[in-house]
């Protein structure tokens, strides 16, 4: 559900502070940046993904990889309804982006500081 509540909010400050109907424009720009997720940085929910702490080692961070994907593996549901198999599906691309990010980030910065 996307958030509506910035416009508004920022609709009604602009216009009290500056007086006039151009504050409530200014306002309402600023509201919906806030309800876009414009002004707040960006959280990794990768390890989250994994149900690991971000400062995981890279042994920990394969090991969960492992344990979840042959457990959300499309391949062990092939028999289920089809609502189980998609979710599984799902669930798998979720856990391999996931796995993917944190390896190309972790590859990244060691690429850095060599």
């Amino acid at each position: 559900m996307q958030r509506w509540y910035g416009k508004l909010l920022g609709f009604i400050a602009g216009w009290l502070l500056l007086r006039h109907p151009a504050g409530g424009l200014i306002g309402l720009i600023i509201g919906h940046a806030f309800d876009a997720g414009w002004l707040a940085p960006k959280r990794d929910k990768s390890y989250h993904v994994l149900g690991l702490a971000p400062g995981a080692s890279q042994a920990e961070v394969d090991q969960a990889y492992r344990r979840l994907i042959t457990q959300y593996h499309p391949d062990k549901v092939a028999g289920a309804a089809p609502e189980l198999r998609a979710q599984a599906e799902a669930r798998a691309a979720e856990i391999n982006a996931a796995y993917d990010r944190i390896r190309r980030d972790r590859h990244g910065r060691k690429r850095r500081r060599g």
